[in-house]
């Protein structure tokens, strides 16, 4: 059977609390599926194409499963020059992370895909700038636990907002859903917003 709300199906393909967060705050309706694909980068793969690939990849893996459906999904890394900074093992490989993005500007890129009723993607970049941390710093904030499961060992929107001394571009695309660009393209695929004509 049928239902109205099967017409306006949007399906987040993430098991991120964060990414989960906003769409709830903006009053989106929405199922979770997370993708569970390998995520590994390949050889001389640059940050924008990855996050791109895996966004993709993570859409297309649910719209299998749902495809009357928008399949929302996103990826994000963070990168130093030309390296790749994940999500950090343990303590001391945040510690160690932390350590090498401190006093300099790194990249954010997140890759957003939509896939199913609608197949659009993109990538928004953000400059961020740590400031110059002490070892207690960085010590204290890898002891949190906060930096695990998380790109770049750190959450501006969490304990980590300290290490930060600038953001140059979407401030949302380096918690891991640039909401502006997400919500222009759920607009152009025609998923129903709060604010948007009532039905």
């Amino acid at each position: 059977m049928h239902t109205h709300a099967d017409q306006t199906l949007l399906v987040l393909a993430s098991s991120s609390p964060r990414r989960r967060d906003f769409l709830t705050q903006l009053g989106l309706t929405f199922t979770v599926s997370a993708a569970d694909i390998d995520e590994t980068p390949h050889a001389g793969e640059e940050a924008a194409p990855y996050v791109l690939r895996l966004a993709r990849e993570k859409a297309r893996v649910v719209a299998a499963r749902h495809p009357d459906a928008w399949v929302l999904a996103a990826d994000t890394t963070v990168a130093l020059g030309n390296e790749l900074l994940g999500k950090p093992q343990d303590a001391a490989e945040a510690r160690a992370m932390l350590g090498r993005l401190s006093g300099k500007t790194h990249d954010v890129f997140t890759g957003v895909a939509l896939a199913g009723r609608h197949d659009e993607s993109l990538v928004v970049h953000t400059r961020v700038t740590f400031r110059a941390l002490t070892d207690a710093e960085i010590a204290w904030y890898a002891g949190t636990g906060e930096p695990l499961d998380r790109a770049g060992a750190y959450a501006v929107q969490g304990k980590g907002a300290f290490l930060v001394a600038a953001v140059n571009g979407s401030p949302t695309n380096v918690i891991g859903l640039p909401l502006g660009e997400t919500l222009a393209l759920l607009e152009r695929a025609g998923v129903p917003l709060a604010w948007g004509a009532q039905r």
